[in-house]
C-alpha cells in the first residue's frame, strides 16, 4: 500500500521537512476549526448525524497532532541506530488514525442507539445544514492539499490525513442530506439512520487505513514501487549488464531502499562488475527521483544466458547472440537466478 506517488521537486532534506511540517500544522488547526464549527451546529440541531460528524472532527484534532508528531520524527536524519531512517513512524501515524476513526464509529453507534431510545429531536435545521456544509468544503480544500503534497513529497502521513479528511467532508455531505430530508418530510428517526450510515463508512474508512499501515510495517511487496525499478532498471540492461533477478524494495518515509543481484560476465574482474552495478544504481536512483539507495550483487552469468547478452568481446561464449529481452517483473522478484527463453 503504498500510496501512489510523484517525483518531489528538487528540494533540500530540510526544505522538504519544512514543507510537510507546515502542511502537517495547517491540518491541525484547521481540524481545531472545524469541530468548534461542528460543535456548535450539533448544540444548535441536537441532531445525532451532526453529533457523529463532530465526533469525526474530534479524531480529525488528535489525529492531526500525532501527524505532526509523527512529522517530526520522521523528518530526523538516518543515524547509526536506525540506518535507513526514522520514515517508518509514518505507518505508525496512520495506523493510529485508522484506529481512532474505528473507534469514532463505535462511538457514533452509541449516540444514535441512545437517540433511538430517547427519541430523535432536531431543531433549527436550516442553520446547521449551513455549518455543516460550509465546514465540509473547508475540508474539501485541506483534503486535496494534504493528499497533494503528501503524494509529492512522499509522506504517508500526509495522504492518510488527507483522504480522512475527505472522508470527513463525504461524512458533511450526508448530513445535510439527513437533515434536508427531515426538514422536508418531518420524519425525525432519519436523523439518526444517516448517522449510522455514517458510522459505518467510518469503520471501513478506518479498516483501510490499518490495512495499509500493517502492509508498510512488514514490508510487504509494493508492485507499484517494483515496476517503477524496473522501468528504471529497463535502460541499463546490455553491454555486459545482463540480466536482474532477486529484487527487493523497501520505503522508510521518504528513503527507499533497494536492493537486486546483478548478472555479468563471468570473465569480468571484481572492479569491473563493482564498477558497472555502482553506475547502473546511481543512474536507476536518479532516474526514479527519489531519497535513496541501491545496493547490487553481482552473480556470474555461467555462460547460460548468450542467446540474450550483446556484449561483443565476449571470450567465453557459447551461443550466438539473438537479441536481449524485456525485463518481467515476475523474472526480476525470483531469488533464484532465471534462465529465459531469447
Amino acid at each position: 500500500m503504498n500510496p501512489e506517488t510523484s517525483v518531489a521537486p528538487d528540494v533540500s532534506v530540510a526544505e522538504d521537512a519544512h514543507i510537510r511540517l507546515r502542511a502537517g500544522l495547517i491540518s491541525l488547526v484547521v481540524a481545531v476549526l472545524m469541530l468548534a464549527a461542528k460543535y456548535q451546529a450539533y448544540r444548535m440541531t441536537r441532531s445525532t448525524a451532526v453529533l457523529s460528524d463532530a465526533l469525526e472532527s474530534i479524531v480529525n484534532v488528535v489525529a492531526a497532532l500525532f501527524a505532526l508528531g509523527g512529522l517530526l520524527f520522521a523528518g530526523r536524519p538516518a543515524d547509526r541506530s536506525h540506518p535507513y531512517g526514522h520514515g517508518k513512524i509514518e505507518f505508525f501515524s496512520a495506523a493510529f488514525e485508522g484506529g481512532l476513526i474505528a473507534f469514532a464509529s463505535v462511538l457514533i453507534v452509541y449516540e444514535v442507539a441512545k437517540s433511538l431510545l430517547a427519541g430523535p429531536e432536531v431543531r433549527q435545521i436550516s442553520t446547521g445544514i449551513l455549518i455543516v456544509f460550509g465546514a465540509g468544503l473547508v475540508n474539501l480544500g485541506l483534503g486535496w492539499y494534504l493528499v497533494r503534497t503528501g503524494r509529492r513529497y512522499q509522506s504517508l502521513t500526509l495522504v492518510a490525513d488527507g483522504q480522512h479528511v475527505i472522508t470527513d467532508f463525504w461524512t458533511s455531505v450526508g448530513v445535510v442530506v439527513g437533515l434536508l430530508l427531515v426538514h422536508l418530510t418531518g420524519r425525525a428517526w432519519l436523523d439518526p439512520l444517516v448517522a449510522l450510515l455514517v458510522a459505518l463508512s467510518l469503520l471501513w474508512t478506518g479498516f483501510r487505513l490499518v490495512r495499509h499501515a500493517a502492509g508498510g510495517l512488514l514490508d510487504e511487496e509494493d508492485p507499484a514501487l517494483l515496476s517503477r525499478v524496473l522501468n528504471a532498471l529497463q535502460g541499463y540492461v546490455g553491454h555486459g549488464v545482463i540480466r536482474v533477478h532477486h529484487l527487493r524494495a523497501i520505503r522508510s518515509g521518504r528513503f527507499h531502499h533497494v536492493e537486486a543481484h546483478l548478472v555479468v560476465p563471468e570473465f569480468w574482474s571484481v572492479e569491473r562488475a563493482h564498477d558497472a552495478s555502482e553506475d547502473v544504481a546511481a543512474r536507476v536512483i536518479r532516474d526514479l527521483g527519489v531519497e535513496g539507495e541501491m545496493v547490487f550483487h553481482t552473480d556470474p552469468c555461467h555462460r547460460t544466458y548468450c542467446e540474450v547478452c550483446d556484449l561483443g568481446d565476449c571470450p567465453i561464449r557459447r551461443e550466438p547472440f539473438l537479441k536481449v529481452t524485456p525485463l518481467t517483473l515476475e523474472e526480476a522478484v525470483q531469488p533464484d537466478m532465471p534462465h529465459p527463453a531469447p
